[in-house]
């Protein structure tokens, strides 16, 4: 079995941000020549996520809507009271969870027509990472 194992540096502009990777996880995917296999993307931070959707504007207002509805950024956190004030990120990334696996078929993703896979930001401004490993033969 052959690997290849990057880190993707963000720095988004805004608290909340999502980040189109599919392109980026095909090249890598290519860089690494594995044929079968999978591939796993891990956002390295507490307060961000990854998921697999549609590249949608009204969807991505709408998974933003329904994540503010159910963790709303405000101030009424435990979590606050140790002087952080992004309780709500921490949940939102429980939401969408941290990481997918991708799986690769002759030398692809093996996505549905409409897939991309995505980085949420949901504390943002400063410096994070995603890890994407690639696996397979």
């Amino acid at each position: 079995m052959k690997t290849l194992t990057e880190y993707l540096w963000f720095e988004t502009k805004a608290r909340r941000e999502l980040v189109r990777l599919t392109d980026t996880v095909a090249a890598l995917l290519k860089k690494s020549g594995i044929q079968e296999g999978m591939v796993l993307v891990s956002a390295m931070h507490i307060t961000a996520g990854v998921f697999v959707n549609d590249d949608e504007p009204g969807l991505h207002e709408d998974i933003w809507d329904w994540l503010q509805h159910l963790a709303p950024h405000g101030p009424d956190y435990r979590h606050h009271r140790t002087g952080e004030d992004n309780g709500d990120a921490h949940l939102k990334s429980m939401l969408v969870h941290h990481q997918v696996l991708i799986p690769v078929t002759a030398g692809k993703l093996d996505l549905g027509p409409w897939q991309q896979v995505f980085y949420a930001e949901f504390d943002g401004q400063r410096r994070k990472r995603v890890i994407v490993k690639v696996m397979g033969d």
